[in-house]
């Protein structure tokens, strides 16, 4: 028995104007999801109520770590995708690379939370050159902060600190207050702490933000950026502030061992503490021209080379969601659905094997806010064994439309640290 998990990153919605009151799942033809509905569908509650919504909390539950146990911020995860330690003592952060601008009134207004997409030898040669400014290396050095470049618009930062109140300080996720003034989203208190080095560490992270723009704002790459009518990447953001996580082991838990397939730090993170096998594909990326077809290859590979476990998880819905673009967000889905989701029921029938396929997004990524929500999921799995006995029988194969309004009538599992026991039938 093979087990395959697909996530559609952000795929879930809510009912928009433009699609007639229906969600993008709902609205769209979606032929395969379908068929895999029609063997067992329900919701789930992925982000535990208290937690804030979002791809870090909701894969660790999908991926059976409850995140009210182990986690402790997302920067965590996605160092330990990039292949950073946080050590004991440390306190990392997910620094991402912003587009700000000034309006009329001179206070800068976010506009991208990921640079305009800047990836590449671009966002490389922006981040070298902020941290061989003379000022920004002084105000690193007084912070004890450490970044690690990356070729995309995400990057892992480690302060050394004795910071012991993280609750105290907040960072605010840059997503999450996109078109709006940065002000009162700078990092700021949450509440009154005794813990100076708390304060420090937030007045230190303002300064360096504020240090990022001076530096980046006119650089050759941007003003190049701006001239082509894109957006410019001037500001560093970190967030997610996080202490050292560890995982127990996924073949320990489970019984079961395998491969998981994304693009982005904080998948491999979550995958790679558990001890589960990270492979990059080429030209795979977090956005919407991702390397579909290399992805599947690769899981489906390394079900044939031994694994009986392998995950796929394609962040474009999300992202497009994040962007406020409809169309992009339908052709994202439709992408997951036809590239992903179709070629590997295809290809595990034709291999003749039995095989069960959980298929789900993350969470909500409402396009009337740009934000993540944490209400529950569809989902659904497919169960080869039995579509065969269907047909042998001489049914037509089962199908149920996959979406929200169709699971509506369905119990919601409160658990979502269940499905990979509901995937692996330990349950």
């Amino acid at each position: 028995m093979k087990y395959i998990l697909v996530i559609g990153d952000g795929m879930a919605d809510t009912n928009l104007p433009q699609l007639a009151g229906k969600t993008p799942l709902e609205a769209l033809a979606l032929n395969s999801f379908d068929r895999v509905a029609g063997c067992h569908c329900g919701r789930v509650l992925t982000v535990p109520h208290g937690l804030p919504a979002g791809s870090d909390t909701a894969i660790l539950s999908i991926f059976g770590y409850s995140p009210k146990t182990y986690y402790t911020g997302r920067s965590v995860l996605e160092a330990a995708g990039m292949g950073v330690t946080v050590p004991e003592g440390c306190i990392s952060f997910r620094v991402n690379l912003c587009a700000v601008t000034a309006d009329s009134e001179g206070q800068l207004v976010i506009h991208s939370h990921n640079g305009g997409n800047i990836h590449g030898v671009e966002a490389t040669t922006l981040m070298n050159d902020l941290l061989a400014d003379a000022e920004f290396d002084r105000l690193m050095k007084a912070a004890g902060m450490e970044i690690t470049v990356t070729d995309t618009f995400r990057h892992v930062g480690v302060m050394h600190s004795d910071a012991k109140d993280l609750a105290a300080v907040r960072f605010t996720e840059p997503h999450n207050v996109l078109e709006q003034r940065i002000g009162q989203y700078m990092p700021h208190l949450e509440k009154e702490t005794a813990d100076q080095a708390a304060v420090k560490m937030m007045q230190d992270v303002c300064l360096l933000m504020e240090r990022s723009y001076e530096v980046l704002k006119d650089h050759p790459i941007n003003q190049k950026r701006i001239s082509e009518g894109k957006l410019p990447a001037d500001m560093i953001w970190p967030w997610g502030a996080a202490t050292a996580m560890n995982l127990p082991s996924f073949r320990e838990k489970y019984g079961h061992h395998g491969t998981v397939v994304s693009a982005v730090p904080l998948v491999w993170g979550i995958a790679g503490l558990a001890g589960l096998k990270t492979p990059h594909v080429e030209g795979a990326n977090g956005d919407l021209d991702t390397n579909y077809e290399g992805k599947v290859a690769c899981a489906l590979e390394a079900l044939a080379n031994g694994d009986d476990f392998a995950a796929v998880h394609v962040e474009a819905p999300d992202e497009m969601a994040h962007a406020g673009d409809l169309a992009k967000k339908l052709e994202a889905i439709q992408n997951v659905e036809y590239r992903v989701v179709a070629p590997i029921l295809s290809e595990m029938h034709k291999r003749g094997e039995d095989f069960r396929l959980l298929l789900l997004p993350d969470h909500p990524t409402l396009l009337t806010t740009r934000t993540h929500d944490g209400s529950p999921v569809p989902y659904a799995v497919y169960d080869s064994r039995f579509v065969t006995k269907t047909l042998g029988e001489g049914k037509p194969m089962p199908t149920r439309k996959f979406c929200e309004k169709e699971m509506l009538c369905e119990p919601v599992l409160m658990d979502g640290t269940d499905l990979m026991r509901v995937l692996f039938e330990q349950i």
